[in-house]
């Protein structure tokens, strides 16, 4: 069994916001797989089902985003899951909007949810999926809870399916599959107006 989450802030006004891009990859694997995320539990939403035959656990932590491990680690110890069926899908400003990453284990890189989740579990090694949104121009808070700009929510919907890809990726072959092919991807914004 995985449990497969997707880091965010809850309530409506950090809706459709660049730090809830862990929301939007979680959102989207529900819809793809028909998957209801309809239960509160664990400090967060979760919802059941299967995607490609294995059992799966798609959580959205509601903690706020730097409290986030406490809804993880709740979810991990009542489960018992391995650190490798852990797969966190976070936003990250190292990276241009269009690019993701796809890593088995590192640092918080400076993000508030993984510092929680890594601090807590009191280890490193799980796979994540990170979504890059851009670097801020201006104040990163300012930045990071701003919303998309209409012309870059095409690029938003095809990262929630692609960085979703990538989670399956992990699951039905493994860490280093998913990283060859996925690590190299770019949104074409040319390919896109055709």
């Amino acid at each position: 069994m995985y449990i497969i989450a997707g880091l965010g802030n809850p309530g409506k006004e950090f809706e459709k916001t660049r730090h809830n891009m862990g929301f939007n990859v979680v959102d989207y694997m529900a819809y793809r797989y028909n998957i209801d995320i309809n239960k509160s539990k664990f400090k967060g939403q979760i919802g059941e089902g299967y995607i490609e035959g294995e059992k799966v656990i798609l959580l959205k932590p509601q903690t706020f985003m730097n409290l986030s491990g406490e809804s993880i680690l709740e979810a991990v110890q009542f489960y018992k899951v391995d650190m490798d069926k852990l797969i966190v899908v976070y936003d990250d400003v190292s990276f241009p909007l269009g690019r993701l990453r796809v890593r088995p284990s590192g640092s918080d890189g400076g993000h508030n949810g993984m510092k929680s989740i890594i601090y807590l579990l009191g280890r490193d090694d799980f796979p994540r999926v990170r979504v890059g949104i851009g670097a801020p121009e201006f104040d990163m808070v300012d930045y990071v809870i701003g919303k998309f700009k209409d012309d870059e929510k095409g690029i938003v919907d095809d990262m929630a399916k692609v960085a979703s890809d990538a989670v399956v990726a992990i699951m039905t072959r493994d860490v280093t599959s998913a990283m060859n092919e996925y690590n190299g991807y770019k949104y074409d914004l040319e390919e896109s107006k055709e």
